[in-house]
């Protein structure tokens, strides 16, 4: 029997939403639950990436660094990939008719998948959440979010598809960030134009949720879940 794909999901994107920014999980901790993923920094201080094994962290200020064992995560997604379904496209295309394209590959919509497509990108659009205090709201850190473009730039999506019924917990639908292939450039996608670009989709068996257990912050919060499901949409 194939061993089963686990998807180590720390803490849920409502709590971070709600304004636990608190590094809660070392990425030394993280990178031992798998090698490919999504997250953010303490104090939501920039998007992060982890690709083959190693963890990045794309910044407001447009730079991207290797991101330490010490450091922590708030919230953070990872896995160790195995490609069910791939795909090769070998001509322009936009971010809206990609993703569509990978919707209808999808094994289930009530599973998870992880979503890697490497590439030569005519255009990647990308923000950077910029760091913020405990406490304040997610849907105000966003708006004041900068954003950047580069053209005719070569890398990597990493990132989800999450089916509806775990909204919440993460993002319905597609969590995606990017890295270039000379580590210099990466974010939260917000839309691209693709040249050309390889699709690596892989189903999720089992997803482990790990809680802070130890982060008061979070044990005493009182989560609006109506009022954060609406701030995850308007944020994300």
């Amino acid at each position: 029997m194939q061993e089963q794909v686990k998807l180590f999901h720390h803490n849920t994107l409502a709590s971070l939403m709600s304004g636990l920014y608190e590094g809660t999980i070392e990425i030394g901790d993280l990178l031992k639950n798998g090698s490919f993923g999504i997250g953010t920094l303490a104090g939501v201080d920039g998007e992060l990436i982890v690709l083959d094994g190693n963890a990045y962290i794309a910044k407001g200020n447009r730079t991207v660094r290797l991101v330490s064992a010490d450091e922590k995560a708030p919230y953070a997604a990872v896995t160790t990939p195995h490609v069910t379904i791939q795909q090769k496209f070998d001509r322009t295309i936009s971010d809206q008719t990609l993703l569509e394209e990978i919707e209808k590959k999808l094994l289930s919509r009530n599973l998870f998948h992880s979503v890697k497509v490497h590439g030569l990108f005519n255009k990647m659009h990308v923000r950077m959440s910029p760091g913020a205090k405990e406490g304040e709201q997610f849907v105000d850190v966003a708006a004041r979010q900068p954003e950047y473009t580069e053209e005719n730039i070569s890398g990597t999506i990493v990132g989800y598809w999450t089916p509806e019924l775990f909204h919440g917990m993460s993002v319905a639908g597609f969590h995606l960030h990017f890295i270039s292939d000379d580590r210099q450039f990466g974010g939260h996608i917000m839309d691209f134009t693709m040249a050309n670009g390889n699709l690596e989709l892989g189903k999720i068996d089992q997803v482990i949720q790990n809680f802070p257990v130890e982060a008061e912050r979070f044990l005493e919060a009182d989560l609006d879940l109506e009022k954060l499901r609406g701030d995850i949409e308007k944020a994300e």
